[in-house]
């Protein structure tokens, strides 16, 4: 029985590894981008820091002062996605969803950085969203589920394998004594 549940978990284990591979390779590069994205300012920009007060600027005057920042793009509150506010650093970050970032002093509104944020789509590559409609859903949740299962017949092999090993070298010691 040992030997079949072996040789059925090598089967499954090889095709649904052939099955998840793309899937499961896209979420690990990702996933290895996303860990370092606050080491390369390539990925992430770098969080400026202004003094540490509430945000006293208002809505008005941040629009106005992103409006001026070419690069940015940012015409009108339709094209921002997020405003990130961090009291503890003094700052405004104005995300727009063209994925320019604008970080503000809170304070005066003074522009501290203009950069183009590269990690929304590295993490929608990552979720699966950035593929297609559903993807998410019906392609990298179920490849997560199979690569479940590949862990799970992977012990199995494991298990089977030490067991065998184990008997093996038990059976030898009895025959040598």
């Amino acid at each position: 029985m040992s030997i079949n549940l072996r040789k059925t978990s090598r089967n499954f284990h090889l095709w649904l590894s052939l099955a998840i591979f793309i899937p499961v390779v896209v979420v690990i590069g990702s996933g290895l981008l996303l860990q370092v994205k606050k080491e390369f300012d390539w990925l992430q920009p770098p969080t400026q820091k202004a003094l540490s007060n509430a945000p006293t600027i208002s809505f008005d005057t941040i629009i106005e002062v992103v409006q001026d920042v070419p690069e940015a793009k940012l015409n009108s509150w339709d094209d921002i996605d997020r405003l990130d506010v961090r009291p503890d650093k003094g700052i405004i970050k104005v995300r727009g969803k063209n994925q320019w970032e604008v970080q503000l002093n809170a304070t005066n509104g003074e522009v501290l950085l203009v950069a183009y944020r590269r990690t929304d789509t590295i993490e929608a590559i990552h979720d699966g969203s950035w593929f297609f409609e559903g993807a998410k859903l019906w392609l990298f949740l179920p490849a997560a589920i199979l690569l479940f299962i590949l862990w799970l017949t992977g012990l199995v092999m494991l298990f089977t394998t030490l067991k065998s090993k184990y008997r093996k070298r038990y059976y030898r010691s009895q025959q040598k004594g």
